[in-house]
């Protein structure tokens, strides 16, 4: 039987995001196959449940930009050798740069081997190359491969490994549609959410790149068409972007859709946000390397609406092809909503499953493999 493996994830900090989750994923997947999962960072909220897993972690301020993180290179070069580490996994660009010198200081018969994820479509440069550079580059989607080889393109492609975030599908249960009751709790928490009509759904962070101003035009364009839609928005409203809030709240006044529009801070029951609408927005004005909404709202079965660009439109291109509107062609949107919306209550069964290559089972299953190849 081949030993456990030592496996040390680096990243920034362990505060929220898809790259945090991704580290505790897979720090209890190595717990549960009975391998060690080291995570050095400079901590966070999330370290209660990084140790929940198994995981240990080791204080390390590894993604401070300053050139004062270059003192990081021994400890980190120390810790290595100490803990025994077989596999260095690097999930953002300057702790892979600590973690490349730290490994390059050592006998190379003592040097743990080399992996990489790349989670987004970073401007390509010299500093972003280094995520090209492991002796296995994870891509979350074909778009961010594709992203690889075109901006770095004497990176070997067998180097490569396509591995699709997951989502646990217990966590979004299939739920019916229309669901009254998680309507009437969501119209129960934000009066605005209340009537009749559909209920549109823009899940994100407070950030203009979320595209929340093109849902607010959205909603504009289809209750002048005569339809009583409502939209949540859980996650733009953070006490950090009060001046952004402000701004959506205007356009929204401006528009005459304020009293149809629900900004919020996050949910903790995204689940449910998922049951109660009756189309899902997801309109990154920047290309995302993947688009675990699109996912999450297929798995609870609600169809999708989303700018056809990066991982968002490659997933829907894929699973349902209707949902993806050309960039920022707002007519196109509104037409596209409308007709989702408008669709037969028989045709609602036809949302896609979701499938098994997008669990959580199969990225952690997945990743320990890439792990196997290097030992």
């Amino acid at each position: 039987m081949p030993r456990p493996l030592t496996v040390l994830q680096l990243l920034p900090a362990l505060e929220s995001g898809g790259v945090e989750r991704s580290t505790l994923e897979i720090a209890e997947a190595l717990s549960d196959a009975g391998h060690r999962a080291l995570v050095a960072s400079a901590g966070g909220r999330l370290l209660p449940a990084l140790r929940a897993t198994g995981a240990e972690h080791f204080e390390l301020d590894i993604g401070r930009k300053s050139l004062l993180t270059l003192r990081l290179v021994r400890p980190l070069r120390r810790l290595m050798a100490e803990q025994g580490v077989d596999i260095v996994h690097a999930r953002s660009r300057l702790p892979a740069w600590i973690g490349w010198r730290a490994l390059h200081g050592l006998p190379t018969a003592a040097r743990p081997r080399f992996v990489t994820t790349v989670h987004g479509l970073n401007t390509p440069s010299r500093y972003s190359r280094i995520m090209a550079r492991g002796e296995r580059v994870v891509c979350v989607s074909d778009t961010v491969r594709e992203h690889v080889l075109r901006h770095y393109p004497r990176t070997d492609p067998d180097r490569l490994r396509v591995i699709p975030r997951g989502i646990d599908p217990a966590a979004f249960p299939r739920a019916p549609w229309p669901d009254p009751a998680a309507r009437a709790a969501a119209a129960g928490a934000e009066s605005a959410l209340g009537g009749n009509g559909p209920l549109l759904l823009l899940p994100g962070r407070g950030t203009r790149l979320k595209g929340h101003a093109d849902a607010i035009g959205l909603l504009a364009a289809l209750r002048a068409d005569g339809l009583d839609a409502r939209l949540w928005m859980p996650g733009a409203r953070d006490p950090a972007r009060a001046a952004y809030v402000a701004e959506l709240e205007a356009l929204a006044r401006t528009l005459g859709v304020d009293a149809a529009l629900a900004i919020t801070p996050p949910t903790s029951t995204i689940a449910a946000a998922y049951a109660a609408s009756d189309l899902v927005l997801q309109l990154s004005r920047k290309p995302e390397a993947f688009g675990r909404t699109v996912i999450e709202a297929f798995a609870v079965g609600r169809p999708v609406l989303g700018w056809d660009h990066g991982g968002v439109g490659e997933l829907l291109r894929e699973l349902q092809p209707e949902g993806a509107v050309p960039v920022f062609d707002a007519g196109a949107l509104q037409a596209l909503a409308a007709a989702l919306l408008a669709r037969d209550l028989r045709l609602r069964a036809t949302i896609p499953a979701v499938p098994v290559r997008y669990s959580l089972r199969s990225m952690q299953d997945a990743t320990l493999s890439v792990y196997d190849e290097l030992r």
